[in-house]
């Protein structure tokens, strides 16, 4: 079983026991939170897709903490004039771990 489920202006495929990295969400780490913009189910064989979203689908996940990103290199060139900055950046991500998911109805 698993389910897409969108955050923070992305999609994430997830399954039961998953640990994924999501945008900072405002939770405090141990809580548990529900992601209720579940664009997709899929169980066995049977697969639900919303539109936009499937109804009372919910995925449970459990917030283990805050993580800084991959490193961003952002660099700004101008040729001719000897000017060059060299700047790099580093997203705070919330690391959750999917509980359950639960289906709700097609």
């Amino acid at each position: 079983m698993y389910a897409v489920v969108e955050t923070g202006g992305r999609q994430y495929k997830v399954t039961k026991g998953q640990v994924i990295d999501v945008e900072k969400l405002d939770a405090e780490p141990g809580q548990t939170i529900e992601l209720e913009k579940v664009l997709l189910v899929s169980r066995d064989d049977e697969v639900s897709v919303g539109k936009p979203t499937v109804p009372g689908a919910k995925v449970l996940a459990k917030v283990l903490g805050e993580e800084k990103g991959k490193k961003i290199i952002v660099f700004k060139y101008k040729p001719k004039t000897r000017y060059r900055r060299k700047t790099g950046h580093r997203q705070i991500c919330t690391r959750l771990a999917i509980e359950d998911i639960i289906p709700g109805r097609a």
